[in-house]
């Protein structure tokens, strides 16, 4: 409530007035309110510092999950942010293709669910990669087979599971996938009218790009908004980052496979020899049978050892390791 003014006050306001010191219009304009047009159907939940810091929560978590795929689909996988925004959950819906690859996830102990939406090319080129492809995408999409949902099932619970991390310091998750759905209809989360943030991975497999979409909503991060501020998040980082990843970096590197083949020597003939060879002809080798034969780890050659058996299958008794300078 303003101050009432006393009578000293009106007949100095007045003379002012009347002699010309004031303008009317001024004082007027100066009483102005700027009025913003505000949209009830699309209330702003989200400002600008929670979508920033969502995306630094998800350029983290596109470093894990790059570093991730590599080592299931053994090629190059490059995932970036790409943008992120508010809207409502219907718009949302509304603008998916189908099929669709969505992934229903508890983000427990928050209240709700969230999606992660891959879009179909990138799915297909996941696929044909883990069946031993080159990793392209098809021509012309169409409907997932339940063995190609069990292998899509997989991966997405594999890029489910790295959300933890980049969460961390907003609030302790365990996201859970609940189920994955391929129709837009039956992944109805939330009310169509409220709002989401939706924050956009460009996901590169190879030579395929795609999005992976991240769908936020508000009823489930309304706990933790507060802490959705860069200020909080930075506050919360140590100045000296003293993480040991030595042991994750083992942990992947033990993932991957090598070739290992076990040479028992060498010999040269001739064309006509070799294509009239039949069992139980004999190929003098340049190695005697007890002499140590070399391993190979890819091709580089680390190991000697004797031919041998075990349970009625070929195999070999390491000798020596041979070191850098030994090769």
């Amino acid at each position: 409530m303003s101050d009432v003014l006393s009578q000293s006050e009106i007949d100095n306001l007045l003379a002012s007035l009347n002699s010309g010191e004031l303008d009317m219009d001024q004082i007027q304009e100066n009483d102005e309110k700027q009025i913003k047009d505000y949209d009830f159907k699309r209330p702003t939940k989200f400002s600008k510092e929670h979508l920033r810091t969502l995306e630094i929560i998800y350029e983290h978590y596109g470093r894990l999950v790059s570093n991730e795929l590599q080592v299931y689909l053994r090629k190059t996988v490059q995932v970036t942010v790409a943008s992120s925004e508010t809207t409502t959950f219907s718009e949302f819906t509304n603008a998916l293709s189908n099929p669709v690859i969505l992934g229903i996830i508890n983000f427990h102990p928050l209240v709700g669910n969230i999606i992660m939406e891959i879009s179909p090319n990138i799915g297909f080129a996941m696929i044909d990669r883990m069946l031993g492809g080159a990793g392209q995408p098809l021509e012309k999409t169409r409907e997932f087979s339940e063995i190609e949902m069990t292998i899509l099932q997989k991966l997405m619970v594999v890029c489910m599971q790295l959300m933890s991390e980049p969460w961390k310091n907003v609030c302790e998750i365990n996201p859970m996938m609940e189920r994955i759905e391929t129709n837009a209809q039956f992944a109805q989360i939330i009310a169509p009218s409220d709002m989401i943030a939706i924050v956009s991975l460009n996901l590169k497999i190879g030579d395929t790009e795609g999005l992976m979409n991240v769908c936020l909503p508000f009823f489930t991060l309304e706990d933790v908004m507060d802490m959705l501020n860069t200020k909080y998040w930075y506050s919360t980082l140590q100045k000296d980052d003293k993480t040991d990843y030595e042991d994750q970096i083992e942990s992947l590197i033990k993932r991957v496979d090598v070739p290992v083949k076990a040479v028992l020597g060498r010999s040269q003939v001739s064309v006509n020899d070799f294509l009239n060879i039949a069992v139980g002809d004999i190929i003098r080798l340049d190695t005697r049978v007890d002499s140590d034969m070399n391993i190979y780890v890819g091709n580089i050659r680390k190991f000697t050892a004797l031919p041998g058996s075990s349970k009625d299958k070929y195999a070999v008794r390491v000798t020596s390791v041979l070191r850098e300078e030994e090769e």
